[in-house]
């Protein structure tokens, strides 16, 4: 799924069943760490994705060290955006069982 802002992704029932969340640094509103934040206060355990072209080593480190389990600068590597992805998925199942 898509939302349109950070807000939108919050209020919708989405994070529930949401294998990980793909959010960027910068956005209007609220913030990628502020999301993080928020999505793991109402959903402890969903993966976080970072994709960015904001990433300084602050942020990057301040995303990780939240959990976030993947953290990727733009350009990037799609095999590395689904190398996140597996993770996220594979981290769910395990957690399920």
């Amino acid at each position: 799924m898509v939302f349109a802002s950070a807000e939108e992704f919050l209020q919708s029932a989405a994070p529930a069943s949401a294998v990980c969340l793909i959010t960027d640094v910068r956005m209007p509103g609220i913030d990628g760490l502020e999301l993080q934040r928020r999505a793991g206060l109402k959903h402890p355990g969903l993966p976080v994705i970072f994709i960015t072209a904001h990433g300084d080593d602050e942020i990057r480190q301040r995303a990780l060290g939240a959990g976030a389990i993947g953290f990727l600068s733009k350009p990037f590597d799609a095999a590395d955006l689904l190398g996140a992805i597996d993770l996220s998925v594979s981290r769910l199942t395990s957690a399920a069982f």
